[in-house]
């Protein structure tokens, strides 16, 4: 399981990042991507997971991802992602495995995630994974409010950052540092319930750079 980094870490590294603080940091121009994907093709490069706290059979969460073209940021397709919100607690989220650099590298992940409206209140948020282990429950994530640009010692990439701060879509970002190249790859996207209520959300136009 990864280790968390929680928002105290971050307050002591200098600050909360939020999606549009970091958005310009993903990709520099001329740099090939380590990895792309846009869903025009297949989603098959990737395996869905669900995941509720101890409070809640996991049975009880109820979840969906699957390749849409309702709505899309570049090209015809996205990734929906369905949540309830019965619990106000969950996640879902998509994994794949990545190609690795050889040497150490400073990672930079961008996507982009589609909102229905925006709202003061946080009603979902965003989260992300890049590291060398699978995530395989909720806490494996980052803590509300944190992104791994902000913690230089960071032991893995990620976010968990507000949906709905703006209707329609919305790009997130974050880097990682990792002090040795990892053996294996995983990059994870998805979605953790933050209020009482059903929610769809699309996910499209991923990226990661290795420098």
């Amino acid at each position: 399981m990864p280790t968390r980094f929680s928002r105290r870490s971050l307050l002591r590294s200098g600050a909360l990042l939020t999606g549009a603080a970091v958005a310009g940091c993903a990709s520099a121009p001329g740099t090939d991507p380590l990895f792309a994907e846009g869903f025009e093709e297949s989603d098959e490069r990737w395996t869905r997971h669900g995941h509720i706290g101890p409070e809640e059979s996991q049975d009880a969460f109820e979840w969906d991802i699957s390749l849409s073209e309702e709505r899309a940021a570049a090209g015809e397709w996205s990734l929906a992602v369905f949540t309830e919100g019965d619990h106000d607690d969950g996640v879902a989220w998509v994994t794949a495995e990545l190609p690795t650099p050889e040497d150490p590298s400073t990672f930079s992940v961008s996507f982009r995630a589609w909102s229905e409206s925006e709202s003061f209140n946080v009603l979902r948020n965003a989260v992300a994974y890049l590291g060398p282990e699978e995530p395989t429950e909720e806490g494996d994530f980052p803590d509300p409010g944190a992104n791994s640009s902000a913690v230089p010692d960071a032991p893995y990439g990620g976010l968990r950052e507000p949906l709905h701060l703006a209707e329609g879509w919305r790009e997130y970002a974050f880097d990682w540092d990792p002090d040795e190249a990892p053996e294996r790859l995983f990059l994870s996207v998805g979605v953790a319930v933050v209020w009482e209520a059903d929610a769809t959300h699309y996910v499209d136009d991923i990226e990661v750079t290795a420098e």
